[in-house]
This record gives C-alpha cells, sequence and structure tokens, in this order.
C-alpha cells in the first residue's frame, strides 16, 4: 500500500453520505459551501468533488459514500488526485470502516508497470490511526500479486514461473513446498496433469505447499494454473485465444488467499495445490476421444482438448481429498457460461454443503466480493458420462456448462468433505474504483472472511 506518514499540508479527504452532507455544509466555510453548490455536488454514488484552497491548491476532497462505506469509497482517488500528492482521512469511523476504506485505497493504487514506465505515482494516504493496517496490507499486497501473476504475458508466466509465486509465499511464510515436475508426475501418479501438459516444451508441475500447525483444522485450496490455452488440438479461434494468459487467474486466486491466511496466521493447517501446465499442440498433444485414467482411477474420455481446466483440478482435488480436509475450495477460470449466467463481476460457485454454501455468501456480499450459488443439479450428471469410459470431459448437449463442469470435479471429491467451487472471470474489462482493468483475484476476500470466522480462536 502507498502511505504516507506526516499529514503536513495534506490533502483532506471527507467522504459524505446523502444524508450527512447538510451537516458537513453547516460546518463548512463560506467559500467551501459555495464551490459546492456551484458543482451540484449531492454525494451521488461513485462521486467526489476536490475543493481548493483560497491560492488554487486542492484542500479537501468531499468523496460520495454509503452507509455503512463501501470498500470502494475511495479506490478512484490514489490515481485521480495530482501525482505524488499526500491525503489523510477525516471523519468519526470505527475501526472495521476506517480499515475497508484504506483497504480501498490501497486496492485503487495498484499498477501493472512491468513493461512501461509509469511516470505518475499515486496519491498517498496517511494511514489511518485506527485502521487495522496489518490487516490492510496483507490483503492489498496479496491481492496485488495475484493481479500481477494474471496481467504477466504468458511468455513470462509459464508453468515455471506460477510455481516460483507459490515458493515465494511459502518461503515468506516458512511454509513447506513440494514440487513434481515432468515425467515425475507421471511416476507419482498425477496423470491428468502430465497429460494436458506434456505438449508444451515447459514442463507441467505441480506446488504443493503445508503450512500451520498439523492439529489445527484442515484447509485446502486449489487453483487452475493454465498457464496459456491454446485450446489444444481442439484449437481456440483468434478471439477466444486472445486473453488466454488470464486461464491461470484460479491459481492467481488462490495464492493470494493463501498468502492472506499466513500473513494474518489463521488457526488453521493451510494446504494448496498447484496445478501448473501450459495446453499447447504438438505432435504429442493429447487428442479428442483419447481416455485417460486419473489419479482417483475414474476413467475420462476427453470430448474436447478444450474442457482441459477440469482435468488437471481432478487430480489435484483426489490428492486434496487424500488427508480428508476440514474444508476444500477450488478457484478456476473454468467456463465461458459462467460468463452468460452471471457476467464477468460475479464468480458462480458450486457447493456440496449447505451450510458452507450460506456462510459463503453470507461473507461475500458482507466484505463486496460478492458470489453467487449455482446448483449441482443431478438430472445433468448423465451429460458427463464417457461413450466408452465413464466420464466425458466436455459433456454433452447444449447449455449448462457450468453446471456439468462442476459436477464433473464434484466425481473427485470423497464423501464427507465439505467443497466449494468457484468459477471466476479473473478479469476486470473495464476499470471501477479500486479495481483497475486487468486480472484480477475474485472471491477471496469474502472466503478469507468465512474461514476467519469459522476458524477463529475461542
Amino acid at each position: 500500500m502507498n502511505s504516507a506518514h506526516s499529514d503536513e499540508n495534506a490533502i483532506v479527504i471527507t467522504p459524505v453520505t446523502r444524508e450527512g452532507l447538510d451537516d458537513w455544509m453547516s460546518r463548512a466555510s463560506g467559500q467551501q459551501g459555495r464551490w459546492v453548490k456551484e458543482h451540484d455536488f449531492e454525494a451521488s454514488p461513485a462521486r467526489f468533488l476536490t475543493i481548493p484552497d483560497e491560492s488554487g491548491r486542492i484542500a479537501t476532497v468531499l468523496v460520495a459514500t454509503t452507509d455503512p462505506a463501501s470498500v470502494f469509497s475511495l479506490g478512484d482517488l490514489p490515481a485521480a488526485l495530482p501525482a505524488g500528492s499526500v491525503c489523510r482521512l477525516e471523519g468519526n469511523f470505527d475501526v472495521l470502516t476506517v480499515t475497508r476504506l484504506a483497504l480501498g485505497w490501497a486496492l485503487g493504487s495498484y499498477r501493472f508497470d512491468r513493461y512501461r514506465k509509469n511516470n505518475k505515482e499515486p496519491a498517498r494516504l496517511i494511514a489511518p490511526p485506527e485502521a487495522n493496517m496489518e490487516r490492510v496490507q496483507a490483503i492489498a499486497e496479496s491481492i496485488c500479486l495475484g493481479r500481477d501473476l494474471v496481467n504477466t504475458p504468458a511468455e513470462d508466466m509459464g508453468p515455471q514461473e506460477l510455481v516460483e509465486a507459490v515458493a515465494q509465499i511459502a518461503a515468506a511464510a516458512a511454509a513447506e513446498l513440494r514440487v513434481i515436475e515432468g515425467q515425475d508426475l507421471l511416476d507419482q501418479n498425477f496423470p491428468t496433469i502430465h497429460t494436458v501438459g506434456r505438449a508444451s516444451h515447459r514442463p507441467p508441475r505441480l506446488a504443493d505447499m503445508t503450512w500451520g500447525d498439523p492439529d489445527a483444522p484442515k484447509v485446502t485450496l486449489v487453483g487452475k494454473g493454465v498457464c496459456f490455452d491454446s485450446g489444444g488440438l481442439d484449437l481456440k479461434p483468434a478471439a477466444g485465444m486472445k486473453m488466454m494468459k488470464k486461464d491461470m487467474g484460479g491459481a492467481a486466486s488462490a495464492i493470494a488467499l493463501a498468502a492472506m491466511i499466513m500473513r494474518l496466521k489463521l488457526p488453521v493447517r493451510l494446504r494448496l495445490l498447484i496445478p501448473a501446465v501450459e495446453n499447447s499442440v504438438s505432435g504429442n498433444a493429447f487428442r479428442p476421444l483419447d481416455v485417460i485414467t486419473t489419479r482417483k482411477g475414474i476413467t475420462v474420455e476427453i470430448g474436447n482438448t478444450d474442457a482441459e481446466g477440469r482435468l488437471i483440478l481432478c487430480d489435484a482435488l483426489a490428492e486434496a481429498c487424500s488427508e480428508t480436509p476440514d474444508l476444500l475450495i477450488d478457484l478456476a477460470t473454468l467456463t465461458g457460461a459462467a460468463r452468460v449466467a452471471l457476467g464477468p463481476d460475479i464468480p458462480a460457485f458450486f457447493c456440496n454443503d449447505d451450510k458452507l454454501a450460506a456462510d459463503i455468501a453470507e461473507h461475500g456480499k458482507g466484505s463486496e466480493d460478492d458470489v453467487w450459488r449455482l446448483p449441482l443439479w443431478p438430472a445433468y450428471r448423465k451429460m458427463i458420462e464417457g461413450d466408452v469410459a465413464e466420464l466425458n470431459n466436455a459433456g454433452t448437449g447444449p447449455g449448462a456448462g457450468a453446471i456439468t463442469a462442476a459436477l464433473f470435479l464434484e466425481r473427485f471429491v470423497d464423501d464427507g468433505v465439505s467443497w466449494a467451487h468457484f468459477d471466476i472471470m479473473g478479469w476486470n474489462l473495464s476499470g471501477k474504483p479500486g479495481r483497475p482493468k486487468g486480472g484480477e483475484v475474485m472471491a477471496v476476500r469474502g472466503l478469507l472472511e468465512m474461514i476467519e470466522q469459522r476458524y477463529r480462536k475461542a
């Protein structure tokens, strides 16, 4: 987070609701009041107004907000205010609210400038003394790491680099990390991860990280790490392939969530599984109607090589269930069908545990990281049956693509394991306060709060 430590000449940031604007006006100077009226500022949502002092310098910024204040109330300001300006927050806020406001500022300060110089320094916010800045920094820096991973082109973000990102957070938290690569995936019975990734000159990998007290409740995260998806032999058209550097957005989100959990020292035994591959075309690429025997022993007929994400996830989910975790979550940029159903901003999720699903929805809404539950509709299971194998990875018939993908994954989750699957976009198609255009970490702030509440120490 960009923060400052001196409030000398700092711009005053004042969030106001529609109802609170009259109260602010009653205390404002005559010049300030006239300025507000002349600019027709009514504290309408997503608006802010800069108010100059007598010298013409910006002295105050009125920011329209809701009650309770939105996380993203201040998200536009780091980019909108003069470069490098120092700001301070003014108002009476409880710890939760001021922490949320500071987080929104931090998320709005994000820039991806690896490949071009960013000449404009974001405005900086003096850390509000009431805010839990340790929490703000843990969440914001983890999300920015995830955004960087998604934004990085596939040339520089292959399976090795994605696994190195796991190694980075593991080293910072003194976590244990095991990496299985190339032929060793076959030797250690991860056949689908190997099959999907074998056509690339960059070998497939599985990162397996563990952290925390072995006796604590087991929370396992799985993230889809397809670093680039050509579609394989069922080649994508140019328009469909263009954005496929983001096909590891599920892995980036899982990595970000794992980093938050470790930095905030939640009382869980965390496991993170990231299958990392590139789905390429070459002479040894897997083919339509090939049959693969998965780690779980279930045979899968390849209906489409472009339905590869569920293949790498199924081996990772089977391994995750080998130790019967208390909670199992996977995140994946899995289907276009979920985007058709809910659009780019709302992740779909599926869950085999109604209490868990209710908790996920509640905390997603409360953290402004909304998700929407879709059903694991049992009647559609026949749509993923294979002709010569037990399952078909692509399913049959039109429609319900997100549901059939989730039903496919469900077959690899053991009975009795509380599991949730998230089908996310991993990308902001346009910029919004605190959420710039480009790679995005999705669903994880709500999941963090849900995990915190579920396993909070007595």
